[in-house]
């Protein structure tokens, strides 16, 4: 892992945003010791018209249910909360949020893709993929790809710049509800549509309130087990479902797991459900976070990550 300059990462125009909170004593040029990722972060209607209307190939209407109910809605907003919280507690901290602003609908950046990658679709029950099947004209790949790497160059930086002051770093996910398993191909949107009818919707398993990412598919842990333990005691005393592991592994196809390797000691990856950050999770609809919500979960995720420098 290479050292960092002295200039903290930045924002990238129609890439990702880069937040920066220091806490009142931080000194002005002290890099990062708090890391939070938002690899879904491109939550708006916004975010998917203006990077549909910038690609050249055929994309059906579907496409923007499935980027409704597949976006992290709430994770920037938890994050930056969990960042405020973090430097009110200890104003020597200094907190970096970097949120993609890229759909994942188009490219998920929260994968290891080389640049010769080709689009694919997924089955039910299996990852979606990093490039999805309807990318198919060759100038949007380019783009696409473009546009990922320059994200990934961020996050690495940022992820060298916490590791260099000996800081953690928090990957921030939320899920729907209920898991739905649907191929995930030119005909999401149908699926969906029909997955999340009044009389299907119940027949999906309901994802617990947090589930924290700690293993590998092999069982691996690739987390900070301070950080694991406070977010779990603290969720539950605010009231949420807690577990591990409970959705899925963090697979090696995945960034966060990339980093979680390098420093597992000082990174945890979790998801939370996003009724519980809403006023009411309503599919195919953009949705806007409640402040109170947010800041009911943002308390637990800041004592998870204090936890982290008692190592």
């Amino acid at each position: 892992m290479g050292v960092p300059d002295k200039a903290s990462p930045a924002s990238v125009a129609g890439v990702c945003e880069v937040e920066i909170v220091r806490g009142a004593t931080a000194a002005p040029d002290a890099m990062p010791d708090v890391l939070l990722e938002c690899a879904h972060g491109a939550t708006r209607a916004a975010h998917f018209d203006g990077l549909r209307a910038e690609l050249r190939g055929s994309y059906g209407d579907g496409l923007r249910d499935f980027f409704f109910v597949n976006t992290d809605v709430g994770s920037p907003e938890l994050a930056l909360a969990v960042a405020r919280r973090v430097t009110e507690r200890q104003p020597s901290r200094v907190a970096c949020i970097v949120r993609c602003l890229l759909p994942r609908t188009f490219v998920d950046c929260n994968r290891k893709l080389e640049r010769d990658a080709l689009p694919t679709a997924s089955r039910p029950g299996e990852m979606t993929p990093g490039l999805p099947a309807w990318v198919q004209d060759p100038r949007d790949r380019d783009l696409l790809l473009d546009r990922y790497f320059a994200y990934r160059a961020v996050v690495e930086r940022a992820f060298a710049a916490t590791a260099a002051t000996g800081g953690v770093a928090l990957f921030v996910h939320t899920y729907a509800p209920r898991s739905i398993d649907v191929a995930v191909d030119e005909r999401i949107g149908e699926r969906l549509r029909a997955a999340y009818a009044a009389d299907r919707i119940g027949s999906w398993p309901l994802r617990p309130g947090v589930d924290l990412i700690t293993r590998d598919p092999d069982g691996v842990e690739l987390a900070s087990r301070p950080m694991v333990d406070r977010a779990r005691g603290e969720f539950q005393l605010a009231g949420f479902d807690v577990q591990e592991n409970a959705s899925y592994p963090l697979h090696p196809a995945t960034l966060a797991h990339h980093f979680a390797v390098q420093r597992p000691e000082a990174t945890l990856c979790l998801e939370v459900r996003r009724d519980l950050l809403v006023p009411e999770f309503t599919p195919f609809v953009e949705l806007q976070p409640d402040a109170g919500k947010i800041a009911r979960a943002a308390a637990p995720l800041a004592a998870a990550a204090l936890a982290g420098f008692a190592n």
